[in-house]
């Protein structure tokens, strides 16, 4: 049964992988009527909630963007830092959501930023954890229950994503409508874009889960 939900998930997580990458291509062809750049989006919406402690950046790569918290600024990608689109305005204003949920101390974001060095460890020692506890498990099998903590401090992590990543979005489409940005047609495009971005999220804590069950019942039945 388990290989059957890991056969669904890593299906969904394809799907909405491409379904993503559909909508991002079809929504960047829909330029902004107020010619706006994606950079000149953030950087709006930032002084519109009073933040300005953070810097917009442009980074590498394509779909890439982010807001790091530590060093305060929202990195946005090449394809949404220069284009004047609806998905460069979706994907930008909801990176400042991040920033504004920073600054107003929203709650599961400070949980997710305080789980940060935890989950930075975790994933990187669980894997080698996880293998020699199956190596092992005979003569050592707390080190499978380890590999297995660890791994479940990563799938907390995803879900608590979850509720900030919604949030941002959420934070991103109020201000959109309410500026001006997007309107009407422009705003359900602007919608359906991070409701695209979302779902990959929920696809990834669901993998996530789906794999610790998995490794729970295998240490389980090895313990039988």
């Amino acid at each position: 049964m388990i290989y059957i939900i890991f056969i669904l998930v890593a299906l969904a997580s394809w799907l909405v992988s491409a379904r993503l990458e559909s909508k991002f291509k079809k929504y960047s062809r829909i330029p902004l009527r107020n010619g706006m750049t994606g950079k000149d989006v953030a950087e709006k919406m930032l002084r519109d909630s009073g933040i300005t402690d953070v810097v917009v950046t442009s980074t590498s790569g394509h779909l890439t963007d982010h807001y790091n918290p530590m060093t305060k600024t929202v990195n946005l990608s090449e394809s949404v830092y220069n284009s004047c689109s609806v998905a460069a305005a979706a994907v930008a204003a909801h990176e400042c959501g991040h920033a504004v949920q920073h600054a107003y101390a929203y709650a599961p974001l400070k949980m997710r930023s305080a789980l940060v060095p935890a989950v930075s460890f975790a994933s990187q020692w669980v894997q080698w954890v996880l293998l020699a506890g199956i190596l092992f498990f005979n003569s050592f099998p707390q080190l499978l229950w380890a590999g297995i903590a660890l791994f479940a401090m990563t799938t907390l992590f995803s879900f608590i994503t979850l509720p900030v990543e919604i949030n941002a979005s959420k934070r991103a489409l109020i201000w959109l409508d309410s500026a001006g940005i997007t309107s009407g047609e422009m705003q359900e495009q602007a919608k359906d874009a991070l409701k695209s971005a979302a779902y990959t999220y929920v696809v990834a804590a669901l993998g996530s889960l789906a794999t610790l069950v998995y490794y729970i019942l295998l240490a389980s039945s090895r313990r039988d």
